[in-house]
């Protein structure tokens, strides 16, 4: 297929580049669109598929004769997760109660419509085959990001515009991917834009690159060029901290041991999630949670976190007391700076930015109460550290997929906690915010009385303040 874009303007200002856009992808072509967060890389693809209503230009699709076509182009984006599986019912905590998780649907049910033979054959290639039969609800967020790229694929499409598809998934999986899209254009001639805020993640079959930044198109370029001529580093630089203006914890309260686990089970039904899990987190350590997708990982913090009801049946201590106890679970969060796939995916409200840092005040998916004027100051100020200020007034839901992974970054950090509960923090965030926050987590986390437990795939991502590390075994299938 040929994607021709000739002097695009969108009909709305809100849509539009700095400059009329002209761009053509040929046939047989592989391009990455590559730009830090909020450069304008998603409203492109919007754009070359035909859904941004146009005041001057045109974008049109044409086959190999020269006829003009339409479809044939498959866009995945993961901004809603849940709701692109069918499931947007769902609530924030749903997967971890056993008995709503039992009504979710089973996710073999997202290959419904598709043959016996492609769901063997697609299923086989991206190794989820064993997965079918699991809830949907119950998925990893990188089981289901294999799911819906799978999905995606055996729609068999000309063109396939994967947002960031590798950020979430353990190293086999992106060895997986990587090498399942490769196999693909080769023999069926599929043909992959890849829309990236990472150089790292940039295929090593990938033949042409789109520069993004400021809302701006720069001249395309070849892979030679693109790392010859320094765009690669060149496009994403972040703001210095101001390191010695973090805020440190506040009043930590006299304790010990953060979190003893004993022999830890979860279990839904026959799936068993955690088996025999014990580990010990001293106050004042930091420590990198491992395992590949599906081993655990999320389950895990959820106990921790007081969101899974399976912690009362369990020998778990918190703050040097066991749970079950007394205390609530608000009790448990007050102490806590949370961030993770899942809260991610269920933060849909369409609020300001510097409500949603202000929600970390009170653990809520949303502005539960009105905050004091002090409040408000400390958000932003923190805000400001990592430098989302420009963001404060901004709805959470119009900004960018990587925009919105730091506010709720932003939001872990509001009420300087003596836990950080970090899952995948850096996740869809560009190179530049990356170095930045990773500082800021290892400033902050230089306090003795705070602790960290961090979750990543990248192992350039665990932040030097990381001295002690728990891997999870693979989940083994009953």
């Amino acid at each position: 297929m040929r994607i021709i874009v000739e002097n695009a303007v969108a009909r709305f200002p809100e849509f539009r580049f700095g400059k009329p856009l002209s761009w053509t992808m040929s046939d047989g072509e592989n391009w990455a669109v590559i730009g830090p967060n909020g450069a304008g890389k998603t409203l492109f693809s919007n754009l070359i598929q035909g859904s941004v209503a146009l005041k001057e230009g045109r974008v049109v699709h044409t086959d190999r004769e020269g006829n003009v076509v339409s479809g044939g182009i498959r866009t995945l984006v993961f901004r809603d997760i849940y709701s692109m599986s069918g499931i947007q019912s769902m609530y924030y905590q749903q997967r971890w109660n056993s008995q709503d998780a039992a009504e979710s649907p089973v996710a073999s049910t997202l290959f419904d419509g598709f043959s016996k033979d492609r769901i063997e054959e697609y299923s086989s290639l991206f190794g989820i085959h064993d997965l079918l039969e699991k809830r949907v609800i119950s998925l990893s967020s990188g089981e289901l990001r294999k799911f819906l790229i799978t999905r995606a694929l055996m729609y068999e499409p000309e063109v396939l515009i994967l947002d960031n598809p590798f950020i979430g998934l353990d190293v086999n999986s992106r060895k997986a991917l990587d090498s399942m899209l490769a196999r693909l254009g080769a023999g069926k001639g599929l043909q992959v834009i890849l829309v990236l805020s990472q150089v790292r993640d940039l295929p090593v079959w990938i033949d042409r690159i789109l520069p993004v930044m400021d809302r701006d198109v720069l001249p395309p370029v070849s892979r030679e060029e693109f790392f010859s001529s320094g765009l690669a580093d060149g496009l994403f630089q972040e703001d210095i901290p101001d390191i010695a203006g973090i805020p440190r914890c506040k009043e930590p309260q006299a304790f010990e041991t953060v979190l003893e686990m004993h022999n830890v089970n979860v279990r839904y039904g026959r799936d068993r999630i955690l088996e025999n899990v014990g580990w010990t987190v001293k106050r004042g350590e930091n420590w990198a949670l491992l395992g590949e997708n599906g081993s655990g990982k999320s389950t895990l913090l959820s106990l921790v976190c007081g969101d899974n009801p399976q912690a009362y049946a369990n020998d778990i201590v918190l703050f040097d007391r066991r749970r079950g106890t007394g205390e609530s679970i608000w009790d448990i969060k007050k102490r806590i700076g949370y961030l993770s796939p899942d809260v991610h995916t269920y933060y849909l409200e369409d609020i300001s930015c510097l409500k949603v840092v202000s929600s970390g005040f009170f653990d809520s998916i949303g502005l539960s109460r009105e905050c004091s004027d002090e409040q408000y100051a400390t958000a932003l100020r923190w805000m400001g550290i990592f430098g989302a200020e420009h963001l404060a007034d901004r709805s959470f839901v119009k900004i960018s997929y990587g925009e919105q992974r730091l506010v709720l970054l932003v939001r872990a950090f509001v009420k300087s906690p003596e836990l950080l509960v970090l899952d995948e923090p850096l996740h869809g965030l560009d190179a530049g915010k990356k170095r930045l926050a990773k500082s800021i987590i290892e400033a902050y986390c230089s306090d003795p009385s705070v602790s960290l437990i961090y979750v990543t795939h990248y192992r350039d991502e665990i932040p030097s303040c990381i001295t002690n590390f728990k891997t999870l075994p693979p989940r083994r299938n009953p």
